[in-house]
């Protein structure tokens, strides 16, 4: 069945005030749906689970019904689902809980396309130890991770590998097999930021090899609420509770906080929404969401193909990477014009583009240099019309 662009667009209220939503990297809109869950779940869920009142059991059957959804999207076991309040709360607790023979006399790899909720948490740990971290850097020319430097900077003496599926800034994705590979054989755990990508394409924790994958739901139309899923359930057993209960269980003991009955709500309808997307999908949730992905890169796709080309005519664009393998995400400089006047005058023109994201890889490219890159990115309910729109007020700077 071809994508239907209105019916999607139907789903989502804010829509309907006129803006030009290019700006994912920020959370995607919210689907009426989700803000329905979770108005809801405000009003019935306003406690947590431990008791044995009504409202506890739900809440309880929401913490599992969330771990159920997160599962079905990646493919995974929910008894390894950790949940939490945010991607670096989740990085946090994971790293608070390693063992101590994994910091002392060892490294950890991290890679400079990587978001700063996940290296901000990795740089304090290291630092909180003496551990030493290496980095796989960009290829400045076009913003993409090289895999071939990972043979080189992961070693015996490494302990955690993080990288990210797709970079949240160029699009650029990684090809994470070759990653995981020498993760495997240094006996690293492979710690991959599926957020970025998880929006666009079916995700599988199988055929990422990854030990650990985290997301985060605002990036997909959820709330912000995000999860961390183990290749393996029983590996959480092995790390250091960091849950203030002592008697916490299974994924349990790596969630620091209570995460609201309200948002665990929202995530799981967010989870349907995307089930949803493709409207002839038939059979469980995991294979409507497998459907639904390949029914949304096919359409972002020829979209992105779209928007690149546009861009291209240009005279005074420069993508960076315009040939890059990328989820429909650009960042582009205009010569002569810095980033935030490119930004005012789009947002003069309902457009909402961003410019202002911390990113080491923009960086490393040296846009700063420049006055700093644009970046946009498609969502499924992004249309031909609105990159036509970008367009036109990007050529009215001559």
């Amino acid at each position: 069945m071809p994508f239907d662009i209105a019916s999607v667009r139907g789903l989502f209220p804010a829509l309907g005030d006129g803006w030009i939503y290019l700006d994912p990297q920020a959370g995607m809109q919210i689907p009426d749906a989700v803000a329905s869950a979770v108005g809801t779940g405000f009003r019935t869920l306003p406690g947590i689970s431990g008791t044995r009142s009504p409202q506890a059991r739900a809440v309880a059957k929401a913490v599992a019904d969330a771990r159920d959804a997160i599962a079905d999207l990646l493919g995974s076991d929910p008894a390894g689902v950790v949940l939490g309040t945010s991607r670096a709360a989740l990085v946090t607790a994971f790293l608070d809980a390693q063992p101590l023979s994994s910091w002392m006399n060892r490294n950890i790899v991290l890679s400079r396309s990587d978001d700063e909720e996940v290296l901000a948490p990795a740089l304090a740990g290291a630092g909180r130890h003496g551990t030493q971290v290496r980095w796989a850097e960009v290829n400045i020319e076009d913003g993409t991770l090289p895999t071939w430097q990972f043979a080189d900077v992961v070693d015996s003496r490494t302990s955690i590998v993080a990288v990210t599926l797709a970079s949240s800034v160029t699009g650029a994705i990684t090809d994470i097999g070759p990653i995981a590979g020498h993760a495997r054989a240094a006996g690293a755990q492979l710690l991959v930021d599926a957020s970025t990508a998880a929006p666009y394409v079916p995700l599988s924790m199988t055929e990422l090899g990854a030990d650990v994958v985290l997301v985060s739901a605002e990036r997909w139309g959820g709330p912000r609420v995000s999860a961390l899923a183990f290749a393996d359930p029983t590996a959480i057993s092995s790390l250091t509770r960091v849950s203030q209960d002592p008697t916490s269980t299974g994924p349990t003991r790596l969630e620091p906080e209570h995460v609201s009955g309200a948002m665990l709500a929202g995530l799981v309808s967010s989870v349907d929404y995307l089930a949803g997307l493709d409207g002839g999908a038939t059979g469980p949730r995991r294979d409507r969401i497998t459907a639904s992905m390949d029914a949304t890169y096919e359409y972002v796709h020829r979209l992105l193909y779209y928007l690149v080309n546009s861009l291209s005519h240009l005279s005074n664009v420069s993508i960076i990477g315009p040939d890059a393998h990328r989820v429909p995400i650009v960042s582009f400089v205009v010569s002569g014009v810095t980033a935030a006047d490119v930004c005012a005058r789009l947002s003069d023109n309902g457009i909402a583009a961003l410019n202002d994201i911390p990113n080491r890889a923009l960086a490393a490219i040296g846009v700063a240099d420049i006055g700093g890159a644009v970046t946009v990115g498609l969502s499924p309910y992004s249309t031909p019309f609105e990159v036509d729109q970008l367009v036109r007020v990007l050529g009215s700077f001559g």
